[in-house]
């Protein structure tokens, strides 16, 4: 809005025209989802204690070792992911330019998958149990929408299909149509392993911001011409208006886990995690960094890969590998304390962020 509002008028005031630079509405836009959070927080969070929204802990067989570190987080206000995607959407509007396809994309991807984690939440609450709609029911919402954005893409000449192989020169892999099923693929993959990191107070969140700093930086860099000539990665017209997307998502973050550290004040819930992860996943696809999302990432994916293996391995053999997964949980088992569970993955986010950027010059 200010983009539209305020760039115009450059020729009555030169000041204006620092309006027209996505560094500066993205510093802009970073603030302002930051200020967000922080003065209608308190307001969410106690409208939320009125309506009695709050967080069901799991009781089940084997659960049972974590509701003894858990327990006195029941009734913590949840859905707290309302504040986050309303000081996104809302400094994205105000800061970006709303004629980009991209941006516009990008911000009705995060609402579906906001709605549909509400959905989940709405149900857990309103039946007072720890799972919500069923995983079909879920994997279907992030299926069509993976399938939306993976047309939209394949019939995109900006983008094309073609995967960027990280670390090499001149690498890529052209999937053809196949790219949409990968489309769908990183959706799902990236929404659901937020969802699975979102279990201790700041965590997921705190990797969050780190992930979207390093976006806001791979956006800029892959929406200008000369800098990712001079990088050699590949250029598509357009994408650097996602640095406001991202740098909206980065201050949110940081708002939010204003409240949600320990001890947490409000959680996210699914309303967070699936819009927040898959908005990640989204920006990683229209930039063409999909597979550097498995190293930007790399705690959502180690979250989400310790659910799969535990699963298998007690399938087939009868036994489990962790002590609880996600694997966050198997390290409180194993005695750390929350805080320092906590502090140490985001330490581990910050280094994989630090390798992420080193792939732009290591080619």
């Amino acid at each position: 809005m200010f983009y539209h509002l305020l760039y115009p008028l450059k020729d009555l005031f030169f000041g204006f025209n620092v309006f027209k630079y996505i560094t500066f509405r993205a510093a802009g836009a970073a603030i302002t989802s930051f200020l967000i959070c922080i003065i209608l927080g308190p307001v969410i969070i106690r409208k939320l204690k009125e309506f009695k929204v709050g967080q069901v802990i799991r009781q089940e067989e084997e659960a049972r070792g974590i509701y003894e570190f858990h327990k006195n987080k029941a009734g913590t206000p949840t859905m707290g992911g309302l504040l986050i995607v309303t000081a996104i959407i809302l400094s994205t509007v105000l800061w970006a330019d709303l004629t980009n396809k991209y941006v516009l994309l990008a911000i009705l991807s995060t609402v579906w998958l906001c709605v549909l984690g509400f959905v989940d939440d709405y149900i857990k609450l309103s039946l007072k149990r720890s799972k919500g709609l069923t995983a079909r029911s879920k994997l279907i919402g992030q299926i069509v929408l993976g399938l939306l954005i993976g047309l939209y893409i394949y019939f995109d000449p900006q983008i094309g299909e073609n995967l960027d192989i990280p670390f090499l020169k001149n690498a890529f892999i052209d999937l053809g149509i196949f790219y949409i099923l990968f489309t769908m693929l990183v959706i799902v993959g990236s929404s659901n392993a937020m969802n699975l990191t979102d279990g201790l107070d700041g965590l997921a969140i705190g990797c969050t911001v780190m992930v979207a700093l390093t976006y806001t930086a791979l956006s800029y860099i892959t929406g200008n011409f000369k800098i990712s000539d001079y990088l050699n990665i590949t250029y598509i017209p357009g994408t650097g208006e996602l640095a406001v997307f991202c740098a909206a998502i980065m201050g949110a973050g940081l708002g939010f886990l204003w409240f949600n550290s320990n001890p947490a004040e409000v959680f996210m819930g699914d309303t967070g995690s699936l819009a927040l992860g898959g908005a990640i996943g989204i920006v990683a696809i229209f930039i063409k960094k999909e597979l550097l999302l498995l190293l930007v990432g790399g705690i959502f994916v180690a979250e989400a890969l310790s659910v799969i293996l535990q699963v298998a391995s007690f399938k087939l053999f009868k036994k489990r590998i962790f002590l609880m997964a996600p694997f966050h949980h198997h390290f409180e088992k194993m005695g750390w304390p929350e805080n320092k569970v906590v502090v140490r993955f985001w330490i581990v986010a910050a280094i994989l962020a630090l390798l992420s950027l080193s792939s732009l010059k290591i080619r």
